[in-house]
């Protein structure tokens, strides 16, 4: 498996980041978009991996 770097400003992060009921979000498609992969293959990956994520 090949592995890119990433790389990504801070500022680019923060304009992806929403308020929602007091709390700081973002969209699994931005975040799947940050990280260069297919947002089915990102939601397959925290679904696996549930435990590494928070509530």
């Amino acid at each position: 498996m090949e592995h890119k770097e990433i790389r990504v400003s801070g500022e680019q992060v923060e304009q992806l980041i929403f308020i929602a009921r007091a709390q700081k979000v973002i969209l699994s498609t931005h975040l799947a978009e940050l990280y260069q992969v297919e947002p089915q293959v990102l939601v397959q990956a925290v679904k696996r991996n549930i435990d590494r994520f928070p509530a």
